[in-house]
């Protein structure tokens, strides 16, 4: 049982790590150009959105999907209290943010498919981790 807590720890802080890394760079480049043309994007992606630039979007991601899943995967690496909610907590907040996403903008690519997987993947990993955790100390 300690090695299947292993395996999946290691899994849940990898793929907050990626997702963390991935939003941190591209909340920068949005907050640092709005236009999104750092990011290969323009604005018309946000037509049907409440947002006329990548500004707000972009602190929404380097905060939410960055900052705080660079959070849970050191909670996660030093087992903090409870880390098992935070890798839940992470994968609703990214899966949800996706699912606001494709609703504003009114498209669905590779890119919503893999960061919503990553998503459930660590709603699952949180899941796993508090059962495992749980019959450990039974």
């Amino acid at each position: 049982m300690e090695k299947q807590l292993k395996i999946v720890r290691i899994l849940a802080i990898c793929l907050l790590l990626f997702t963390a890394v991935s939003a941190l760079t591209a909340g920068i480049l949005f907050i640092s150009d709005p236009s999104g043309q750092k990011m290969g994007m323009s604005t018309t992606y946000l037509a049907s959105s409440p947002f006329s630039t990548y500004l707000l979007p972009g602190w929404v991601l380097l905060i939410v999907n960055g900052l705080m899943n660079v959070l849970a995967a050191i909670a996660c690496i030093i087992r903090s209290k409870h880390y098992q909610l935070f890798v839940i907590l992470q994968g609703i907040l990214l899966s949800g943010w996706i699912i606001i996403q494709v609703i504003l903008v009114k498209d669905l690519n590779v890119l919503h498919y893999s960061m919503f997987s990553i998503g459930v993947l660590l709603i699952c990993c949180g899941i796993i981790l508090q059962k495992l955790h749980k019959n450990k100390n039974l």
